[in-house]
């Protein structure tokens, strides 16, 4: 089985490997194809992953390209992991709101809008080649903002599907606190990417966040940086990313304060790519953890074998919403398990979201459907209009006036 990865050159690949060499007995690896314009980069990678792969005896090859089309050729999935613009542009992304009082995040707010507006293009354009090449290639999206590159993926007609390690981190995080197996742990996770909250948490069928937020209540509130009262009243965890809504003036005090985390990112970076150019290093290193994307690798193969696999088994991915979440339109994308077969991701019946998640959920999904259009069509107009629209903006002076920033940021 060929899986090709476009933008293979990232310091996150070497997690994805890890993940391929630990999980080969679900997912038959045969080929590996890294697909990067960045050359230098790219090999040190690819030699990394290379090493890996012979470390764990797995058989998988192991190429690296620059050209997508000879990348991609005869692929069974494409996993999409593109950060358009580099380290340069998050720090854009995460500073330039700060001027206006508002979040500095590179997948929410006016940050996230800045990347989606670069991104969308280059995305569909990667796709439309994919299509060309492997047309029965299914698409698997990593690529920030996921909710809105996966829609915009979808509403040109490509086999994608989103995915994101959040609900993972969740599931693998409540197990540790259990002590159990993650496979006995489901939650009940739902909302948009980067806007969820798990509702509850299911161990072996029984709901047992009441006692989770009774017994480890700091403990979580601490990992997501909510106050723990807050999520006792809730009686639900937020996803980390709610604390940009919930606590949006303290975050923006702290950013100010705070060198952006694109700058340590891109020192993490470094490091790492000189770590990958040492030919005794074979295993993943502990720094990439600290890098971000924890459990991405098992949430990536787990989709993966279960597409091709045709398993049936749940799994929380991003997907057309189609009627799941009543009060949206049937062509928004959510993020909520479903089963996973052959055919794609079916989403599965979801308690009614309360109106306190229902509306910032309402919110922020016709948010991206104007931020979309912004990055299909350009245009100032649509981008003050969707940055109008976001819950973190919404005063008609700051959409102008940030409007403006971003068009002169380019």
């Amino acid at each position: 089985m060929k899986l090709a990865v476009v933008g293979g050159g990232s310091t996150y690949t070497p997690e994805l490997v890890d993940g391929f060499a630990r999980l080969r007995d679900e997912l038959p690896l045969t080929e590996l194809v890294l697909v990067d314009p960045a050359a230098e980069r790219l090999e040190l990678v690819a030699g990394m992953a290379r090493r890996m792969l012979r470390a764990a005896g797995h058989p998988a090859t192991v190429t690296a390209t620059g050209d997508v089309r000879e990348g991609v050729a005869g692929a069974a999935v494409v996993l999409l992991q593109l950060r358009v613009g580099g380290q340069a542009a998050r720090a854009s992304d995460e500073t330039l709101p700060l001027q206006c009082g508002c979040v500095g995040q590179e997948t929410t707010g006016t940050g996230g809008l800045a990347k989606a507006l670069r991104t969308v293009p280059v995305v569909l354009d990667l796709a439309r080649q994919i299509r060309a090449h492997a047309p029965e290639a299914w698409i698997v999206d990593f690529t920030n903002p996921v909710g809105i590159v996966t829609r915009a993926l979808l509403d040109a007609g490509h086999r994608a599907i989103g995915l994101c390690n959040v609900a993972i981190g969740f599931q693998r995080r409540f197990a540790a606190m259990l002590g159990v197996e993650p496979s006995r742990v489901a939650l009940g996770h739902a909302g948009l990417n980067h806007l969820t909250w798990v509702r509850a948490v299911w161990l072996d069928g029984e709901d047992v966040l009441p006692d989770l937020l009774r017994e480890r209540g700091q403990e979580i509130a601490a990992d997501v940086g909510l106050p723990r009262a807050l999520l006792s009243r809730l009686g639900a965890v937020p996803s980390y990313y709610l604390r940009y809504y919930y606590a949006h003036d303290l975050v923006v005090a702290e950013q100010r304060a705070e060198p952006p985390r694109a700058a340590q990112v891109a020192a993490m970076e470094q490091e790492l790519l000189q770590l990958y150019a040492d030919p005794s290093v074979d295993a993943k290193p502990e720094l990439l953890a600290r890098r971000g994307g924890a459990f991405y690798s098992e949430a990536a193969v787990a989709l993966i074998a279960s597409l091709l696999g045709d398993r049936g088994d749940t799994q929380v991915v991003n997907v057309r919403n189609g009627g799941t979440l009543p009060f949206l339109p049937d062509d928004a994308v959510i993020e909520v398990p479903a089963r996973i077969t052959a055919s794609g991701a079916e989403p599965l019946p979801v308690a009614p979201l309360e109106p306190l998640y229902a509306g910032l959920v309402a919110h922020v999904s016709a948010y991206e459907t104007l931020a979309l259009g912004a990055a299909l069509c350009g245009g100032r107009d649509r981008v003050t209009d969707a940055l109008l629209a976001h819950p973190l903006v919404g005063q008609e002076h700051l959409a102008r006036e940030l409007a403006g920033l971003l068009e002169a940021a380019g």
